[in-house]
């Protein structure tokens, strides 16, 4: 879990610690303010339907729904594809598992299976050798879970081929599957695979709007039409059901259209971020692992994460600490190339220091 210091100097002029401290543009914001709304819960509000329209076309899928988080988007779609005491299978460090305040038990009553393998992916094998026996002892396998990109992984993308060789055994052992794309668009730009292709093979999928998208609020979980008119019923069960969302979702609505190509600034960002801090004394981290916009690296010198990421506070730049000796920086579009420099030489001067 990142562990945040208790140290705060104002200002904070560099923001690493993730690409959900975005904030609106002035032109998002502009377009928010003028968007034309209407009472969503009756399917009235035309921004929120045209961004599930366009959310179920990214995808290739049917429809799609519009919900305040990720979050949900991964709750509902625990309780649409499984029974309480099923089984999803996952990487052992998916979202689900760890930053969702134990929502798989809590909200849909699921039992999880942790897989292995490098980089928050795990592969055909793994999967086939975690599906459940048909035993009354053991709790049914149910649902395959992949997250794209892998945040603990690093911001590692999934090789088409390995989301492939994984759904198809999914599917011969009559598992259902779902894809965790709060970075999807990540993995679109620095892939050139279409975000359709991503989600083909998959019974349902989302996206992100508070990322690297840049928006304020907001996810949209897509799927089949029966999938979509289940997963209503349980945004209204869990509070999730809105009015007039158009003033939000006008805010996804613009991200899609001029927020989607300009992720490469911030993989270019990653890179660089990444190539400075590997030659730094007591830094641990090969640059060519960086593939989108997560930067992991370990300390090899006597400073702690903890210690590293007060001092770097201190100068105005802010990331997190991922356990003692791990540290996480993440760009976005509030942090520009020059601001990377920044940030280098600000933590050339933390690792140096006595």
């Amino acid at each position: 879990m990142l562990v945040r210091t208790m140290a705060q100097p104002s200002p904070i002029e560099i923001d690493l610690y993730s690409d959900t401290v975005t904030r609106p543009t002035a032109e998002m914001r502009r377009f928010m303010c003028e968007a034309e709304v209407g009472d969503e819960q009756k399917h009235e509000d035309p921004t929120v339907n045209l961004l599930e329209e366009m959310v179920a076309d990214l995808l290739g899928k049917e429809a799609a729904v519009f919900l305040p988080s990720g979050t949900m988007c991964n709750e509902i779609a625990l309780r649409v594809h499984c029974r309480p005491g099923e089984e999803m299978l996952a990487h052992r460090t998916a979202h689900p598992i760890h930053f969702e305040s134990g929502g798989p038990a809590a909200l849909a009553g699921v039992n999880v299976r942790p897989l292995d393998g490098a980089r928050g992916q795990f592969d055909a094998e793994a999967l086939a050798a975690g599906i459940r026996p048909d035993f009354r002892h053991f709790p049914r396998s149910r649902l395959v879970w992949v997250e794209q990109t892998s945040n603990l992984g690093g911001g590692s993308i999934w090789p088409l081929a390995r989301v492939r060789a994984v759904t198809d055994v999914a599917r011969r052992h009559r598992l259902s599957t779902h894809l965790d794309g709060a970075r999807l668009l990540n993995a679109v730009v620095a892939s050139g695979v279409a975000a359709r292709d991503w989600a083909a093979p998959f019974d349902s999928a989302w996206i992100d709007f508070t990322k690297g998208l840049g928006a304020p609020v907001g996810a949209a979980l897509a799927g089949s039409r029966d999938f979509i008119a289940e997963a209503w019923r349980l945004k209204q069960q869990m509070g999730g059901a809105m009015r007039q969302a158009g003033i939000i979702a006008a805010g996804g609505v613009y991200a899609l259209r001029h927020h989607v190509k300009r992720l490469a600034e911030d993989h270019a960002n990653a890179r660089r971020l990444a190539e400075g801090l590997a030659g730094l004394p007591g830094v641990a981290l090969d640059p060519a692992g960086v593939e989108t916009n997560l930067v992991f690296f370990e300390l090899t010198g006597r400073l702690d994460a903890a210690t590293v990421v007060e001092r770097l506070l201190a100068r105005g730049v802010r990331m997190g600490a991922l356990g003692p000796r791990t540290i996480r920086a993440v760009t976005h579009l509030d942090v520009s190339a020059a601001q990377i420099e920044r940030a280098l030489d600000a933590a050339g001067a933390v690792l140096a220091a006595p």
